[in-house]
């Protein structure tokens, strides 16, 4: 090819790429035109959206503002019923405010009337140290009081021939306690008849008649006859009654061993048939009302002690009162300890011997503590000794827990409240009754 006809190409082809272009043009000249008329179209029905929406938040913040109002009216209802409630509560106020029998406007405490306080016999008092005997503390163990135990065995060789008495068994002083029968008994009691006799014959003829001699012999006799029983085993009572009858089948030689003071059978060593011989122990009974404690108690400090101070004994929650009977004046040999011997008031017989018990023995020294009426320390609901403490007014009492560090003679010494205190002394079971009443427990923890 030439260059002429390639030049008349490449005209011809740039020719054609301009008409393409211009068409393209015209073409996106012409959607341009539609674009802006469609675009102002929706622009004018977006305005009038705008406008319906315009009325519409018009419309919507009028129903706000009545939404509000009936927010309004609710909150008056809620105001209503607060004004509901709030006379509830002074209602309940009124209530509580209302002075009467036995009030409990606070948990554990009750009120009581002047003229309940009066019926009732309570009295309050406030506290101030007093002075005291200091005390000391010892471990002890039960005994029995020696004194008033009796071991019964028989003087002369003789067989058991009847029981009176069961172990356990109370018996009064010169009750029968077993049967014997003995051979010498029987040669005592035949020689006793005798004399008797003869006694009775001379006094009936009188000095005038008798011999100053035979009349002394005789008396010699019966008062040896006598006596001779007595030795044996028998009572005065029961020779009494063997000489009045003047039977000599009496004479058999059967007497009876009696209780030589009251007591409780504890020991009981025979069986019926058996022979036994002087001084075997068959009975043994003791007055258990009264009892032997045996504290140990350090040398450096039984100086102390003196015969006859107060004391007291502790067995599980129950406190007996004591006096110090006697002062050993040996150290025990196992523990180098002093015998502190207390004699203990058995109160319904809840101590026995062997027990080991806590004793509290008063000195010679003193000190100052709290001190109020025994009775006037009481248990709480939980089990704690309490006091009742009487409150802001007069005849308001609330339960208050304390420690009770002893009693003695009817005095109980507590420590865990503030000297000053006002407390019941007197009636205090009757408050205690009061607050029970209520429901309430009792605590001051």
């Amino acid at each position: 090819m030439n260059t002429k006809t390639l030049l008349m190409l490449l005209l011809l082809g740039s020719a054609l790429t301009n008409m393409n272009m211009v068409t393209a043009a015209d073409d996106h000249d012409e959607k341009h035109e539609e674009a802006a008329e469609e675009s102002h179209a929706d622009h004018d029905q977006h305005a009038e959206k705008a406008k319906g929406h315009h009325g519409e938040e018009e419309h919507h913040e009028d129903g706000e503002e009545n939404h509000q109002d009936d927010h309004g009216d609710e909150d008056k209802h809620d105001d209503e019923d607060e004004d509901e409630h709030g006379g509830e509560d002074k209602h309940d106020e009124a209530e509580g405010g209302h002075g009467g029998h036995n009030e409990h406007d606070e948990e554990g405490v009750t009120k009581l009337s002047k003229a309940q306080m009066e019926k009732a016999g309570i009295a309050t008092r406030v506290l101030q140290p007093q002075l005291i005997n200091a005390a000391i503390k010892a471990p002890g163990e039960v005994g029995f009081n020696t004194y008033k135990t009796a071991s019964i065995t028989p003087r002369i060789s003789a067989q058991v021939i009847d029981r009176h008495v069961v172990l356990g068994e109370v018996v009064k002083k010169g009750q029968p306690l077993v049967t014997l029968s003995s051979v010498e008994m029987a040669e005592a009691q035949g020689n006793l008849l005798v004399v008797d006799r003869e006694w009775k014959r001379v006094k009936k003829l009188g000095r005038k008649v008798v011999s100053a001699r035979r009349h002394t012999e005789a008396k010699v006799k019966w008062e040896l006859a006598k006596a001779k029983v007595k030795a044996y085993g028998m009572t005065t009572k029961q020779i009494e009654s063997l000489i009045a009858s003047e039977d000599f089948s009496r004479a058999n030689g059967r007497f009876e061993l009696v209780a030589p003071s009251g007591g409780t059978v504890l020991k009981e060593n025979y069986i019926l048939g058996q022979q036994v011989e002087p001084g075997k122990e068959l009975i043994r009974i003791t007055d258990e009302a009264s009892l032997w404690v045996v504290a140990n108690v350090s040398p450096a400090v039984s100086h102390e002690i003196k015969v006859g101070n107060n004391a007291s004994v502790k067995f599980n929650a129950a406190i007996f009162p004591a006096t110090v009977a006697q002062i050993n004046h040996s150290l025990d040999e196992i523990t180098r300890t002093t015998g502190i011997r207390l004699l203990v008031e058995n109160v319904n017989d809840a101590l026995h011997p062997g027990l080991f018990v806590d004793a509290q023995i008063e000195t010679s020294s003193h000190s100052k503590a709290l001190v109020v009426p025994e009775a006037a320390v009481l248990r709480s609901p939980d089990g704690d000794w309490q006091v009742l403490v009487e409150q802001d007014e007069v005849g308001e009492f609330k339960g208050v827990e304390i420690k009770l560090l002893r009693v003695t003679d009817g005095q109980a010494i507590i420590s865990g409240i503030k000297a000053g205190t006002t407390v019941v002394v007197e009636g205090a079971f009757f408050v205690q009754s009061e607050l029970a009443k209520g429901g309430f427990e009792i605590h001051n923890h």
